[in-house]
């Protein structure tokens, strides 16, 4: 299908021209940021076009995958090629907001004089790993829903602004399960998208093998600045979006909801994806648009990010579950209905 731009659901303040030429340069770096990312990250182009929608969306991300997937080395590889200042915290249950957040400590001056002095936690960078966030309790959990959500935290009683851009990439381990706490719905929607991370095909398997093994290893180049970033973050929201598009979007959203009269796979929907998970995919299909050169998305572009931005927003009921229906499940059958 071809991208349709008749009517305009997104406002543009550049003239054709001038969008033409920002979307063409922006397309030279992006090629030339996957090209970097695949001298360190070996196979997994799905995972690394949806690792950048969601950089270039403004969004945050939960990586979720058995361990050893490199989930931890793209994170870093995206911290060095786009020139961001990355951090990582690994999520336990002893972990405390403070731990995250920073605190305020009292100190005494040579006079005596005593004042509190706020010491940033690691939180206060513009790429932040989250390794394994289901491990962390509750209450640690929602202070780091505030920074993902309001891009400040709040420490006795005052805001802190956090670097920008600021994103959270966040791991989540699908096998062990025991000694977790289950992420809260509040939070899984503040995640633009949910990368599944699989297996590698055995071809880049094999690169990676001979590549990791040697004495010596490729490092990640740098291909892009924070500016740059920020500036391709703005151009995505300047990207005109059809009404076809539009109406793929409306009608894909709400077939996610729970709905009496719905029929197959679609009557076990406990609960679905809200307005949220229209802006994701509007924003998304933006920037797919862009990473493909393309002046503005299409309903490919819609059916293709269904999955990422719906499956973390959607429950079946447990009678669908001991029939063996699974969110995947449902969502194949949405999308079916435009193809």
């Amino acid at each position: 299908m071809n991208a349709t731009t008749s009517g305009n659901a997104g406002q543009v303040d550049l003239s054709p021209g001038d969008l033409v030429a920002e979307v063409e340069g922006l397309g030279e770096r992006l090629r030339l940021v996957r090209e970097r990312i695949g001298e360190v990250i070996f196979g997994q182009s799905e995972v690394i076009e949806q690792a950048l929608i969601t950089l270039l969306a403004g969004g945050h991300a939960l990586l979720i995958g058995v361990p050893g997937l490199a989930k931890t080395r793209l994170v870093e590889t995206l911290g060095t090629i786009l020139s961001l200042d990355d951090k990582r915290i690994q999520c336990t249950p002893d972990l405390m907001p403070a731990d995250i957040l920073g605190s305020e400590v009292l100190e005494e001056s040579e006079s005596g004089r005593r004042s509190f002095r706020f010491i940033p936690g690691p939180v206060f960078c513009q790429l932040l790993m989250a390794d394994e966030i289901n491990r962390a309790s509750p209450r640690t959990q929602s202070a780091l829903l505030q920074a993902m959500q309001e891009g400040r935290v709040s420490i006795a009683g005052q805001y802190h602004p956090l670097p920008r851009p600021f994103h959270v990439l966040a791991t989540q381990n699908p096998l062990e399960q025991e000694g977790t706490y289950p992420l809260p719905e509040a939070q899984l929607d503040r995640f633009l998208l949910q990368i599944d991370v699989t297996y590698p095909d055995r071809e880049a398997e094999r690169r990676m093998l001979i590549a990791t093994t040697g004495l010596t290893q490729q490092v990640p180049r740098q291909a892009m600045t924070a500016d740059d970033l920020m500036a391709a973050q703005r151009l995505v929201r300047r990207i005109p979006v059809g009404d076809s598009v539009v109406e793929a979007i409306l009608s894909l959203v709400a077939a996610g909801r729970p709905e009496p009269a719905a029929q197959g796979a679609r009557r076990y929907v406990a609960w679905g994806p809200g307005p949220r998970a229209s802006q994701a995919l509007m924003l998304a299909c933006r920037a797919r648009a862009l990473i493909d050169g393309r002046y503005a998305p299409s309903v490919d572009d819609v059916l293709a990010l269904a999955p990422p931005v719906l499956r973390h927003r959607m429950a079946v009921s447990f009678a669908g579950r001991a029939e063996g229906i699974g969110v995947a499940q449902v969502i194949a059958e949405m999308t079916a209905r435009f193809r």
